[in-house]
C-alpha cells in the first residue's frame, strides 16, 4: 500500500458501482494494508430518532437530547452503533478508540449514556453499521474513479447536513463542480 487514507473522507462519485454508496461522504476510521473501515456522515436513517434508539437501549434520558438523525453507517453489522466523536475524554472502555486528528471512535453504551445524561462531547453522530474493505479493495475502487478523497473537516465531518446536500458541500470543499462529474473512468 503507498498512501494511507485514515482520517480522510471518501465521497462517491457517479462511477461508484454499488448503489448503497450513492452520493455518500464517509470518514475513513482506519486503512491499512489489512483493509479499510469507515462511516457514512450523510446517510440518515429514515424514521429513527436517537431518542428511540435510547429507549430500545433501555438507557434514560435525563438531559437535554440533541434532535439530531441517526446514520447508516454502511452496510456490514448494521445493527451495531458507532459513535464518532470529538471534545471529551474518551470513556475507559476497551470498545473506545482513538483516532486521527483528535476524534475517538466508540461502541460502548457508556458514550451514549453520557449524551443522555446531557454529557455530550462537543461533536458527535451515531452510526449504525460500517463499511469495510479488504486488503486492496478501496485502492482498487479508487483506481476506478469510484471514490474521491479530501482531507477532513468537522464542518464536514458533524454537518447538520445529510443526503445529497452534504454530498456537494463535500464536493464544493475540493473545488469540484458535483454537475462536472462524470460516471465514464478513464486516464489522461
Amino acid at each position: 500500500m503507498d498512501f494511507d487514507l485514515t482520517g480522510k473522507l471518501l465521497i462517491s462519485t457517479p462511477a461508484m458501482g454499488d448503489t448503497r454508496f450513492h452520493r455518500s461522504v464517509l470518514y475513513l476510521c482506519a486503512h491499512t494494508s489489512e483493509g479499510a473501515f469507515g462511516l457514512a456522515v450523510n446517510r440518515p436513517i429514515p424514521g429513527l430518532t436517537f431518542t428511540e434508539v435510547m429507549d430500545q437501549l433501555n438507557i434514560p434520558v435525563t438531559g437535554p437530547l440533541p434532535q439530531r438523525p441517526v446514520l447508516a453507517g454502511g452496510p456490514v453489522e448494521a445493527v451495531r452503533g458507532f459513535v464518532l466523536f470529538r471534545g471529551a475524554e474518551a470513556p475507559d472502555a476497551p470498545d473506545c478508540s482513538a483516532l486521527a486528528d483528535g476524534l475517538s471512535l466508540s461502541t460502548s453504551p457508556a458514550i451514549l449514556a453520557a449524551i443522555a445524561r446531557g454529557d455530550a462531547p462537543a461533536a458527535w453522530f451515531l452510526a449504525l453499521g460500517y463499511a469495510g474493505w479488504g486488503p486492496g479493495q478501496l485502492e482498487d475502487e479508487i483506481a476506478q474513479n469510484a471514490w474521491l478523497t479530501c482531507e477532513t473537516d468537522d464542518a464536514l465531518l458533524f454537518s447538520p447536513e445529510t443526503g445529497s446536500a452534504l454530498w456537494n458541500k463535500a464536493l464544493q470543499s475540493m473545488g469540484v463542480d458535483p454537475l462536472s462529474l462524470s460516471a465514464m473512468s478513464g486516464r489522461a
